[in-house]
């Protein structure tokens, strides 16, 4: 996504939370199509949840346009939540169905491994090393990391002034590696982002790391912080699933797929993160072998 989509999506990312809380599922679309009688191979996941007709669903729940769960609401909303609605309606499971489990960055892999959850959409970047531990299908959106600041913090203008300040990000994300590799930044791991703007409004850290595309979302919910800098990094959002499920790899490769064809996938982002009258960005293709 160009960045100066990205910045007019953060200045609209609080309305579209509202009004995507209003929609007919929990990601924003009000026309999730629900297969009727999928069939899948006997003994394979997709017809063990088809069957039972639910599923568990790792998300996150602090990420505003991505993945958020507003307090004293039951359902999380966001670009996440709509693709997931999207593959689950492809095993017949209707959005009611799906139990959304909060899963931060640092627990995505445990989740899968012990079965806490069936299918993880987390702004869940695919890496050699997590394919490695579990399966990673996509990717299905892609972002780049940024910077979020204090607007009165003059010293921190792009990634080349990080070297000896305190980044935060989330413990197990890709960000803080980045950022004290590539730039010398001193990294500091908080469990949530929400936890990360906490310590940067209250100066105890310098600056947060993740994808522009949620840290707009907090610039936009206050006016004392900004996102500056260009992206630096490409981040590839992937579905995460038990390693060696061949099965599901194909399953979700051709969903993912197929909700480009048909529109679903447009439809998903123009009814989340597209509130922001941001153009849908042309879709990335999927990784032909996702293991």
């Amino acid at each position: 996504m160009r960045k100066s989509s990205l910045r007019l999506l953060g200045a609209g990312l609080v309305a579209a939370l509202a009004l995507t809380a209003c929609g007919g599922s929990g990601g924003g679309q009000t026309d999730v199509k629900v297969a009727e009688n999928p069939k899948f191979p006997a003994g394979s996941s997709m017809a063990k949840f088809a069957k039972a007709k639910k599923i568990k669903i790792g998300i996150k729940f602090d990420q505003p346009g991505i993945g958020y769960k507003k307090p004293g609401t039951d359902t999380p909303t966001g670009f996440d939540v709509a693709m997931a609605e999207i593959i689950a309606g492809g095993m017949g499971i209707e959005p009611k169905n799906i139990e959304w489990v909060e899963t931060v960055s640092k627990n995505r892999e445990p989740f899968l491994q012990k079965g806490t959850v069936d299918l993880v959409l987390a702004s869940y970047s695919i890496t050699p090393e997590r394919r490695q531990v579990v399966g990673q299908a996509g990717p299905y959106f892609v972002t780049g990391q940024g910077l979020l600041v204090r607007k009165d913090d003059k010293s921190i203008k792009s990634g080349s002034d990080l070297k000896g300040k305190k980044v935060c990000s989330v413990t197990g994300s890709t960000s803080l590696k980045q950022v004290e590799e590539k730039y010398g930044a001193n990294p500091a791991p908080f469990g949530s982002y929400s936890e990360c703007v906490t310590q940067l409004k209250n100066k105890s850290v310098d600056a947060v790391t993740t994808d522009e595309a949620i840290l707009l979302g907090y610039a936009a919910e206050d006016s004392d912080l900004a996102v500056v800098g260009k992206p630096f990094t490409e981040e590839r959002y992937g579905i995460g699933f038990k390693k060696g499920d061949t099965g599901m790899c194909k399953y979700l490769t051709d969903a993912i797929n197929k909700s480009v064809k048909d529109g679903d996938w447009k439809k998903a982002f123009d009814a989340t993160l597209g509130k922001a009258d941001v153009k849908a960005p042309a879709p990335p293709k999927p990784d032909p072998n996702c293991q």
